[in-house]
């Protein structure tokens, strides 16, 4: 006896595979093209991130690093400002905690940057949050808050994310890596310094968009050159704090003063 044909397969699923593979490519095309409008926003900055990053890469070998060590340092912590900061501490042998302390007080401003990222991303994974937060860059985070302010779920925002973090971290790293290999050979008359200067400065002007911000600054200015006496370089871990505790007090004042009218 035959065996009874099989019933062809409705048409219907088939018509429905095919939809969701086009929405697949769909999706895939529109992340691309996220990712390349991050890529082109961020362009501008590479050449001074990686400047910046060769500066810093200078500064750890003339400070005494060896090369692995150098290495380990850029890597590991991927903070400009951080690793300036505690490169003199290092050098004077100053305690582990004052180096750390310093380190920490100067990057307090990441905490920040991370409560404003965090809304946009909390759907992600928590060690692909922790990743992104590592690759994470001053002016990175600005651009991608310029372009995403509000909070509410968008197509793009991951990949347009990733097309400003990836960019940003391989130019610092390339310069930072290039300033180790190359920093005994690299003459002071070239002055780097005062263009990793100018990088910082490019980095940081943009983010002060409101009076709070400018307060801070200027108190942590006057901090910073009052301080400038204090051992291990410890007028810098106070000009942080003294900025940001005037800003953060100047934004809680304002916000009363508005909830009030």
């Amino acid at each position: 006896m035959a065996d009874p044909e099989l019933p062809p397969m409705p048409a219907a699923d088939s018509g429905a595979g095919a939809d969701r593979a086009a929405d697949r490519d769909a999706d895939r095309d529109a992340d691309r093209a996220a990712y390349r409008a991050g890529f082109k926003t961020g362009l501008p900055s590479l050449f001074g991130l990686a400047a910046w990053g060769l500066v810093v890469g200078v500064a750890m070998v003339k400070s005494g690093l060896s090369i692995p060590q150098s290495l380990a340092m850029t890597l590991m912590v991927f903070a400009g400002s951080a690793q300036l900061a505690s490169l003199p501490l290092i050098a004077a042998h100053a305690p582990v905690w004052v180096v750390f302390a310093t380190a920490v007080a100067v990057n307090l401003r990441f905490v920040i940057f991370s409560v404003l990222l965090a809304p946009h991303f909390t759907h992600l994974p928590l060690r692909q949050r922790f990743f992104l937060g590592y690759i994470s860059g001053d002016l990175a985070v600005a651009l991608f808050l310029q372009r995403y302010p509000s909070q509410c779920a968008e197509a793009g925002k991951l990949p347009y994310l990733k097309g400003l973090l990836f960019p940003n971290w391989m130019a610092w790293q390339a310069g930072s890596i290039l300033g180790i290999f190359l920093g005994s050979a690299v003459p002071a008359a070239w002055g780097l310094g005062f263009a990793g200067t100018l990088a910082i400065m490019c980095v940081t002007v943009p983010l002060v968009a409101s009076r709070a911000a400018l307060c801070g600054v200027g108190v942590a200015g006057l901090a910073a050159v009052l301080g400038n006496g204090l051992p291990y370089k410890l007028g810098i871990l106070v000009a942080v704090c003294a900025g940001m505790l005037t800003a953060m007090a100047l934004e809680e004042w304002r916000d009363k003063q508005a909830a009030v009218r």
